[in-house]
């Protein structure tokens, strides 16, 4: 290393970004230096200061400090201080000390830094390079945007999201029944749209009860950090910034519908803070009819009107009927769904085509097509006289499987709402356990008989149906229900139970009766408690080794939390709406669930909590199979349930309830397997798709590529690791790191995991993707600044002569583009990589990649130094020549990249103009999207270049 003189010019190698460093002190074996762009000084050691000298050569332009651009023409060096001859624009000679250089100069061109003695370590090359290869692979990804989210790989879901994502400004309606996984649909598509840049701005609207889960569900399982708005948030907002509209002060809100509702200036202020997106849950709350709408109808239907992309999520979309239906698909698309006797007509010529699917779909399909000759003049008039002649031909010819089943897309493509309305059903979808229902009739105890001779007659149903309001103080000891549950559990030791009241207080004094008083390992989780203490009474639960037993829930427990590691659901009290009683089940009864899932219900014999478990078994059939129709015959039938309860009705009138309610609920669940619903299953899961894309996801989240990639990158960046447990780290912010902090790791560390499987059964951990903040945060810091992109090595290969000197360049394709265009979609798959000799020879295809890491050896920072100052012009040289090289494949990348373009985007284009003529429901802005893509897409291509990002100087020895 130099000598360090006052006024000569230095940089930072650990920070780059401080400009020209100016020596200004040298004592006590310590260097001051002053980085006059960014007005700090910093302190070093002589002995290891990551300096490096600068010293321009003859023919370099720079600026003096005054910013008047010059080229060098001559140099001196006085005292190891250095001047320079320099001629600006005009001819004009100038002579400028070193001092008065500008200071702002960053060195972004790899050879640059590398003559500015700016040389990285080896293994930071290396890992520059897999960042690139891996970041490129990833956005050309089928997966990208859908692999980050901690939820599990099902079909269903994923073909819904990777379906509507890839749309312009999607506009759809989520309607999967009851279990399958609305919200994380809506996440998913949320997600990709976001981390795509096909939307910056979404604003989600829930009912009351459901904001706290939504929050929860963004943010544990899509990174997606919403900020809740009410009307104190409001106010706070706009006490502190006079005028500010608080719906612009961030870019994801989350927002209950009542709040919009209640108050018209929010509303405006919600409307005109411009959304990309809109996500409206329990969609079929919104009342509307052709006379006149509901509040909570308009309010959505205001915001609809507005926003570009919506996403409405509802219960099965016909339980309400079909103009409710309609109300729904009208907020969509009210261009296209404005007559309701149109939308009437149109349902009922449904019916036919899922008959003839149902016939090409049948396993005799071919008995029945020979039978039956009326199913050619069918397709002849939906499809058109070529398809019907050439299934015709392959019954013939006997290969009919791949005719059929094109035949059957053309008719979902053609038919129906399939576009706009995605329908699952649990039949469709494998992978439910079976549901065992044990109810336990308990004999009411002696206080609580004599407090009903006092009490019963003024208790309302609260109390009815929770004995403990009325037992009061004396419940623990007199309720049979708690020491039902006592014995069980102790019966049970090696099992673990999921324990479901409606009540906090409920909760809390069971779970420490039978934690202090019966020695059971239990947990409680309830509403009162922060999300930290709830998340460890999760995890206490979750835990493989030293674990609880038994959660013991608030009815805050049936929302959003996932325990289908246990197959026990003890149910401590019945919830009256059969949709709450499905959400509670829920919990355990998910696809994953391995075990059939046994719910225990107590209840005290002929009581309110005995009729009404009679009720949702017998006439809802609630507990063993999902009740999709729960919610409308709850509404249809709680005038008469309710004097049941109240012992108003005899036997033989509850024994009628429960008929009528089976009778009913059978009549509305066939109606949902007629007409369009199967059409609509079919088109929102086609399986051999479905499954590819979960089978790619496999394969790009591949756990042990990422976490060996990781763990050099963390290292790197001075982050301290820690083992955990099996499949799971800990990480921490190290003493020495070199930036203050990194995305997506909180200054107190986090506990992570790689495991999808592990992060789906531990939500305190964090799931690392290639899409989690921390991994694709600390990519873009690599990859957009010049970390790694420069160094040296030697080499030992026989047919290299001692003292050859090698340049291998990696060249990326650079084309400045909005995000939202996507185009490293369309660019080939590949880094260019050229490695030349000091003559120019192009030694590429001959010394590899592998190669050269293999038989690579580490060079020391002030050899390194020496050699490229000694070998500086050759260098110079053999930059200009894999410049040259790179420049003549320059056209062959670019014509790759059209070719894909027009594949890709014009064969879409094609398709959905065909289908826009016989099929409404395609929206011409979905069209005109796709060709504005592809031309803005071929536009920025003519302005493409091959860009030098990063160099390798090998010297042979």
């Amino acid at each position: 290393m130099s000598e360090f003189i006052p006024g000569q010019r230095w940089i930072s190698n650990t920070e780059s970004n401080l400009g020209l460093g100016l020596v200004t002190e040298v004592a006590n074996r310590r260097v001051v230096m002053m980085f006059p762009a960014v007005e700090e000084e910093r302190t070093y050691a002589i002995d290891n200061a990551p300096l490096s000298r600068v010293i321009y050569p003859v023919g370099e332009q720079v600026r003096s400090s005054l910013g008047v651009k010059v080229t060098i023409t001559a140099t001196q060096e006085l005292n190891g201080y250095m001047v320079y001859q320099a001629e600006d624009r005009d001819g004009d000679v100038l002579v400028l000390e070193e001092k008065d250089l500008d200071s702002a100069v960053h060195f972004s061109k790899p050879h640059d830094r590398l003559f500015a003695g700016q040389v990285d370590k080896l293994s930071r090359f290396r890992l520059r390079v897999d960042t690139l290869r891996h970041q490129m692979n990833h956005l050309q990804s089928e997966s990208y945007g859908l692999l980050g989210p901690r939820v599990q790989l099902l079909p269903h879901q994923l073909y819904i999201a990777h379906q509507v994502a890839q749309r312009y400004a999607p506009r759809v309606l989520l309607a999967d029944e009851v279990g399958l996984g609305k919200t994380i649909e809506a996440g998913l598509i949320l997600h990709q749209q976001l981390i795509s840049g096909k939307a910056s701005r979404a604003l989600i609207v829930v009912p009351d009860s459901l904001v706290h889960q939504w929050l929860v569900e963004m943010l544990r399982r899509f990174n997606l950090r919403f900020t809740i708005l009410d009307e104190l948030r409001c106010e706070a907002l706009e006490l502190s910034d006079e005028g500010v509209n608080p719906f612009e002060t961030a870019q994801l809100v989350l927002c209950n519908l009542s709040f919009l509702k209640s108050s018209p200036d929010r509303l405006i202020q919600a409307l005109d803070a411009g959304w990309d997106t809109l996500v409206v849950d329990e969609a079929h709350h919104l009342v509307w009819s052709e006379e006149e709408s509901s509040p909570e109808y308009i309010c959505i239907e205001a915001l609809a009107r507005e926003v570009k992309g919506l996403l409405l999520l509802t219960a099965t979309p016909e339980q309400l009927g079909v103009d409710s239906h309609f109300a729904r698909l009208r907020l969509l698309d009210p261009d296209r769904y404005y007559d309701l006797e149109q939308f009437r007509s149109e349902e009922e010529s449904y019916q036919p085509v899922s008959k003839l699917v149902e016939q090409l779909l049948a396993e005799d399909a071919r008995e029945q097509l020979q039978d039956a000759p009326e199913v050619f003049t069918q397709l002849s008039s939906y499809l058109g006289a070529e398809v019907a002649a050439r299934l015709e031909q392959e019954l013939a010819n006997d290969t009919l499987e791949q005719a059929i089943d094109d035949a059957v897309n053309s008719l979902l493509d053609h038919h129906g709402t399939g576009r706009v309305l995605f329908r699952n059903t649990r039949d469709a979808v494998a992978g439910f356990p079976t549901r065992i229902l044990h109810s336990y009739p308990l004999p009411e105890p002696e206080f609580y008989l004599e407090s009903e001779q006092q009490q019963m007659a003024q208790a309302g149903l609260e109390e009815r149906l929770h004995p403990e309001m009325i037992l009061a103080d004396r419940w623990l000891e007199a309720d049979p229900r708690v020491q039902w549950l006592t014995d069980w559990l102790k019966e049970n030791r090696d099992q673990k139970a999921l324990v479901i009241c409606a009540y906090a207080e409920t909760a809390k004094s069971l779970e420490e009766h039978l934690r202090l008083y019966e020695g059971i390992r239990s947990s409680v989780f309830h509403e009162g408690m922060t999300l930290v203490n709830r998340d460890r009474a999760a995890a206490y639960f979750a835990d493989e080794d030293e674990s609880a037993q038994v959660l013991i829930c608030s009815e805050i427990g049936s929302e959003g939390r996932n325990f289908q590691f246990a197959s026990n659901l003890i149910l401590f009290d019945l919830p009256l709406n059969p949709d709450l009683l499905e959400q509670r089940i829920g919990r355990l009864d998910r696809i994953g669930q391995r075990n059939d899932v046994q719910i225990h219900v107590p209840h005290y014999e002929f009581s309110a909590q005995a009729i009404l478990l009679d009720w949702l078994h017998r006439g809802l059939n609630c507990f063993e199979r999902a009740c999709p129709v729960g919610q409308v015959l709850f509404d249809q039938f709680l005038e008469q349930l309710i004097p049941a309860l109240f012992d108003e009705f005899d036997e033989q009138e509850v024994e009628q309830l429960v008929s009528s309610t089976r009778a009913e609920a059978d009549r509305l669940l066939d109606q949902l397997q007629q007409g369009r619903d199967r059409l609509l299953e079919l088109n929102s899961c086609k399986p051999a798709k479905a499954d590819l894309i979960a089978e790619s996801m496999e394969v790009s989240g591949n756990s042990i590529e990422l976490s060996r990639y990781m763990e050099k990158m963390l290292d790197q960046f001075g982050v301290e690791q820690q083992p955990h447990s099996s499949n799971s780290i800990v990480l921490h912010p190290g003493d020495h790191m070199h930036y203050d902090s990194l995305p997506g790791l909180p200054a107190e560390g986090m506990t992570a995991t790689y495991s999808r499987t592990l992060a789906l059964g531990r939500e305190d951990m964090q799931f690392l993707t290639w899409e989690h903040p921390l991994i694709s945060g600390t990519m873009d810091i690599v990859t957009s600044g010049d970390f790694g992109n420069t160094a040296v090595c030697s080499i030992k290969l026989p047919p290299l002569k001692p003292g050859t000197l090698l340049l291998e360049s990696i060249f990326t394709l650079h084309c400045a583009a909005p995000k939202q265009l996507q185009l490293q979609r369309y660019l080939p798959n590949t880094l260019c990589r050229l490695v030349v000799d000091s003559n120019g020879t192009d030694l590429s295809a001959i010394l590899t990649e592998a190669h050269i890491n293999n038989l690579a050896e580490r060079v020391g920072k002030r050899q390194a130094v020496d050699i490229v100052k000694h070998t500086r012009t050759e260098i110079t040289g053999m930059v200009e020549r894999v410049e040259a090289i790179a420049e003549t494949q320059l056209p062959g990348l670019l014509d790759q990249a059209r070719s894909n373009v027009a594949t890709m985007l014009g064969s879409e284009q094609e398709r959905l103009a065909a289908l826009a003529e016989i099929n409404p429901n395609i929206r011409q802005a979905e069209i005109d999207y796709l060709a504005q893509n592809r031309a803005q897409l071929e536009q920025h291509l003519e302005s493409a270049t091959l860009k030098l990002d990063a160099v390798r100087v090998i010297i042979a020895t």
